[in-house]
């Protein structure tokens, strides 16, 4: 399977693996989006062309949520695009609390793939966290979430400069964006 094969295979089977689920935003939009949303991210602002990486991009959420094993995605894979979900998947049997404690202490050990996949996820995430939150998140919870990644993205610097400027170019809108909410309450 070639590299353009391999990424059209994942992101089909990461469609039908996340198939029905939502994300947290107010709107619903199918949770597919995001993982597509990452894949994007790397490939066309950090300039990443390993289709490993991007494989993986489109996979990472893939175990964490849809109860699949890591030997499946290795089988159907490789091992290499196995690693990279593997470093980013957290321990579901952890508090969300160590979970997103782990996070920032394993980011500076994360391989520069993984890094990669990580910043665009983090990107993504704050910008849906900004732009459509989930219902029930008051600003608080909002820029909590915010400084958490920002927290997360400063172990893993030095990897992607241009996913780390559009990154801090997110961050900075997110808070100016929520300062203009808090003002407006």
């Amino acid at each position: 399977m070639n590299g353009m094969e391999k990424i059209l295979d994942a992101a089909s089977f990461a469609a039908k693996k996340h198939a029905g689920q939502k994300r947290k935003g107010s709107d619903g939009e199918p949770y597919i989006n995001h993982p597509l949303e990452v894949a994007n991210l790397v490939a066309n602002v950090g300039g990443v062309n390993d289709p490993e990486i991007i494989t993986a991009a489109l996979l990472h959420d893939t175990v964490e949520d849809t109860g699949i094993s890591f030997e499946e995605i290795a089988e159907k894979f490789g091992e290499t695009v196995a690693g990279y979900v593997g470093e980013l998947t957290d321990d579901k049997s952890l508090s969300k609390a160590e979970r997103k404690q782990k996070q920032v202490e394993k980011a500076p050990n994360l391989s520069n793939g993984a890094k990669q996949i990580k910043l665009a996820d983090k990107i993504s995430n704050i910008q849906d966290v900004t732009n459509n939150p989930p219902e029930d998140w008051d600003l608080q919870r909002r820029r909590e979430y915010v400084e958490w990644g920002e927290k997360v993205v400063a172990g893993l610097r030095g990897v992607n400069p241009r996913l780390e400027a559009l990154f801090d170019d997110v961050v900075k809108n997110a808070k100016g964006s929520l300062s203009k909410a808090q003002a407006a309450d």
